[in-house]
């Protein structure tokens, strides 16, 4: 197919580049669209045939994915046309700090630094909102889902949807409530989400006059549900069991990279595990990752208002109590940061691009070098149209060994994990994990037999 013909709903979901956001099936609610489960435990948009198979311009334009949406450039352009700074790693910009919250145990309660809660907990006390859109945990008994987006109107509703999510979830809801309800919003969202919004307020007048602030989240990858079935596997826990998930406990003595997640019971049990002795629990190797994720270039939010990460170097990546990397474009959440700052509600110190950049090296290793590898692979359906050109004779045989090998794993296990739920025998999906991984970690960090091997042949062949 090709970039410029316009393309479907189902164009997008067969060729693999759908993220599940929901800002398709929001704008086309009253046709019957809607966002459900698909095989491999992600959300992807159903409804009427003649709607998921019809091509226009106005879908074309509205998927963050499709070739024919504006990139994350343009939008930043149009939307910070002044902003004081611009880096081709991080976008347009007008402030970079590292950092935490201060006041009221935002820090405490969130996985990270507790500036994700401090901003929004300022626009809505301020009254520059009346909502905040963000993910917060759900009863899986009402709807199947463990975490949804909903709206808070108030600090309590606001601080329950404190910490990371990842786990996927779908805008559709809450714009269409948006739409319905007068008033002011601010939406947190992941980078390809915060692009969706900001495409979809492009077509629409009642969201662009309603939506008046983006906050948004570095995103390594978007994870499917069947990461909760894993988990549960592994510590010997039945999915149905469980009554609420956290992916990242906050413990001060220990590293806040090291990452332990908790399964909350309906018996009151909880059981713990350390992410590193979880078989998909190395973040980077790519387990039950979306497919779409493989085609996205932009890692910290380049169109949100203000963007927050971890801020992944030391000292910070050994301090357990969390700390944001944070990159502010909209000059009036800017102001709100300084207030707090001279206020000493919050603790931030700037910084500039290219520490920003050290804090996700690996993410934009992945989006920019990976990309530009990825892009030159033989492929169906819709051809992605990308900020990154693809290219990849400066890479070695190695570095293009990991990018393969993250691909294989991110659909394999997948598959991995159906077949051994249909056969009711999770140890297939262990097995292949395990074998896999020590395969990753051999090419990726020269550990064992097999990372000796791959360095000989590192050192003979170039």
């Amino acid at each position: 197919m090709g970039r410029d013909e316009p393309v479907s709903p189902l164009d997008m979901v067969r060729s693999g580049l759908c993220i599940g956001c929901g800002a398709c099936a929001a704008e086309a609610a009253c046709s019957g669209a809607r966002m459900d489960w698909d095989g491999e435990g992600q959300l992807k948009p159903d409804g009427p045939r003649e709607w998921m198979r019809s091509r226009t311009r106005a879908f074309s334009t509205l998927c963050p994915f499709s070739p024919q949406s504006e990139d994350e450039d343009s939008i930043a352009a149009r939307l910070f046309p002044k902003a004081a700074g611009s880096d081709q790693w991080i976008g347009r910009f007008e402030g970079a700090y590292v950092g935490h919250a201060l006041e009221d145990s935002y820090r405490d309660r969130g996985s990270s630094g507790g500036m994700v809660s401090w901003v929004g907990a300022e626009l809505l006390q301020r009254g520059l909102v009346d909502g905040v859109a963000h993910v917060a945990p759900a009863d899986p008994d009402a709807g199947g889902r463990f975490f949804r987006y909903s709206i808070s109107r108030d600090l309590d509703a606001l601080n329950r949807g404190a910490k990371s999510r990842y786990y996927p979830v779908d805008m559709a809801g809450i714009l269409e409530e948006i739409r319905a309800v007068p008033g002011r919003y601010a939406i947190v969202g992941i980078p390809c989400f915060i692009k969706a919004v900001h495409l979809a307020c492009a077509q629409d007048t009642v969201l662009r006059e309603r939506i008046v602030f983006t906050l948004g989240l570095v995103c390594g990858h978007m994870k499917s549900r069947n990461m909760v079935e894993s988990f549960g596997w592994q510590m010997g826990v039945d999915v149905r069991d469980v009554a609420r998930v956290e992916y990242r406990l906050k413990d001060p003595s220990r590293p806040a990279n090291w990452y332990r997640a908790q399964l909350s019971c309906r018996d009151g049990e909880e059981r713990q595990q350390d992410w590193w002795h979880l078989v998909d629990g190395d973040w980077g190797s790519g387990f039950f990752q979306n497919s779409a994720c493989d085609f996205c270039d932009d890692v910290v939010a380049e169109t949100a208002d203000i963007s927050f990460g971890d801020a992944w170097v030391e000292p910070y990546s050994s301090d357990g109590r969390g700390t944001n990397v944070v990159v502010v474009r909209s000059p009036e959440i800017h102001a709100l940061l300084r207030n707090g700052l001279e206020q000493g509600r919050v603790a931030l110190s700037a910084v500039d691009a290219d520490f920003v950049r050290e804090t996700q090296a690996a993410g934009f290793r992945q989006r920019r070098e990976g990309l530009a590898y990825r892009l030159g692979w033989a492929r169906r359906g819709v051809k992605p149209r990308k900020r990154v050109h693809s290219g990849h004779h400066h890479l070695g045989w190695r570095r293009k060994l990991i990018y393969r090998l993250r691909h294989r794993i991110s659909r394999g296990s997948s598959d991995a994990f159906q077949l051994a739920k249909r056969l009711g025998r999770p140890g297939i999906f262990m097995v292949w994990g395990r074998l896999m991984l020590k395969l990753y970690h051999g090419v990726t960090y020269s550990r064992g037999r097999l990372g000796a091997a791959f360095d000989w042949a590192e050192r003979r062949l170039g």
